[in-house]
């Protein structure tokens, strides 16, 4: 790869429409046999120079859009057709890398067609980019290529990937109104500390009097806040790169993520949500033939919840000692009682992925339902604290009024 040079092409598809593009090849000539073999006619070609100075793309760490759901899903259900549709593996992974809108998967398909090319599984070319591709898309397309039903395997990831993704847009949109209130609040409150109250402050200076304790508290606020803020702004973006590094090591999923679950309101919704999480990823691998340890393995790792994943490590030791799924869930106080006799049921039945589909399309309402009350129920209370923080803040603002008149007298 290191000895890989990019190429510019110009060539004419079958349907005689010209076609420009870059290509990575070790020589011209390699380049052209790559073009003929995905059905084009060359025009030109030639190696590519400006790749510096102005030409370059300009990427800030952080700021780059990465792949989504959406994004996975989209692709995902459009290899699917042009795969039943006939189109070899190499010409469809071509068409993907030049119409995929998002940068970073049009390059990791572009870098993925290349290792194609040269013998590499597509499951295996996947697994080199795991930023990009999860686990369980990867051993969705590997059990896909094993047992020769890849489209569907690449369908069902569609769908998976689809659902989840319709779900978070939910709770995304639900809560858009509550944060914004709360975001705008806090700006307001921060202006009204740095540029309102010491204009106050410098005029009851001036007229004498003493300050009552409210509006003491608001100028001793204002002026910490001066200093303290620019502090505050460097601490927080310390910890959000922190975070982002950090955020999926065990050590700190250990920590946060059983003190998500226990959360007065919030921790109930996100145990619905790792719950149906757990049950479309494994009712998806289980239907794609991928088998039932291997599919605890992964579904464990994407689970999105550190808890989920050690109760999930228990289950597969019990599956591999030859007893049930649903015995070692039942001793987990994150599984309701309705989950583990659902996967029982489904177990002694032969329908374990129609069970578990039952199971996340139920928490997916319910999800859905407890959003909705949460957003009716915040938003009244949110816009109550605001009136109290803000109304109060203006009260203790004119409170001096009061004895400055009895100065005046």
């Amino acid at each position: 790869m290191s000895a890989q040079v990019a190429f510019a092409y110009a060539c004419r598809n079958a349907s005689d429409r010209v076609v420009k593009g870059r290509l990575l090849a070790a020589s011209e000539e390699a380049a052209l046999a790559r073009l003929q073999g995905m059905g084009l006619s060359p025009i030109s070609i030639a190696p590519v120079t400006d790749v510096g100075g102005l030409s370059r793309e300009i990427h800030i760490p952080g700021l780059s859009k990465g792949v989504g759901l959406k994004d996975l899903a989209v692709m995902s259900r459009q290899l699917a057709t042009m795969t039943s549709a006939g189109l070899s593996l190499l010409r469809t992974l071509n068409i993907l890398a030049e119409q995929t809108e998002n940068k970073v998967l049009a390059q990791s398909l572009g870098r993925i067609r290349t290792e194609v090319e040269t013998g590499v599984a597509l499951s295996d070319a996947m697994a080199k980019h795991p930023s990009v591709y999860p686990p369980i898309m990867v051993n969705l397309v590997r059990a896909g290529e094993t047992g020769g039903f890849l489209e569907h395997a690449l369908t069902s990831i569609a769908e998976n990937f689809e659902s989840e993704g319709k779900l978070r847009d939910t709770i995304k949109s639900a809560l858009a109104y509550p944060v914004i209130v709360l975001l705008m609040a806090v700006v307001a409150v921060i202006g009204m500390l740095i540029f309102i109250v010491p204009i106050f402050e410098t005029m009851f200076k001036d007229l004498g009097g003493e300050l009552p304790l409210a509006t003491q508290v608001l100028v001793v606020l204002s002026r910490t806040l001066v200093w303290l803020g620019p502090v505050l702004i460097i601490v927080a973006v310390f910890v959000a790169i922190w975070w982002r590094r950090n955020k999926n090591t065990d050590r700190v999923r250990r920590v946060v993520d059983p003190l998500k679950l226990k959360l007065p309101v919030f921790g109930p919704l996100l145990a619905k949500l790792a719950i149906a999480r757990f049950s479309r990823n494994f009712a998806t691998m289980i239907g794609s033939g991928v088998p039932i340890l291997q599919s605890l393995g992964i579904v464990g790792e994407t689970s999105g919840n550190w808890v989920l994943q050690q109760a999930l490590v228990k289950v597969h030791e019990s599956v591999r000692e030859g007893r049930s799924i649903a015995e070692p869930l039942a001793a987990e106080p994150l599984f309701p009682a309705m989950v583990t006799q659902m996967i029982a049921v489904g177990e002694d039945a032969g329908a374990l992925e129609q069970m578990l589909g039952k199971v996340a399309d139920f928490y997916d309402q319910e999800v859905r339902a407890m959003t909705e009350q949460l957003t009716a129920l915040i938003e009244p209370l949110m816009i109550a604290f605001i009136g109290v923080v803000i109304g109060g803040m203006v009260v203790a603002l004119y409170l001096p009024m009061f004895s400055i008149f009895e100065v005046v007298k």
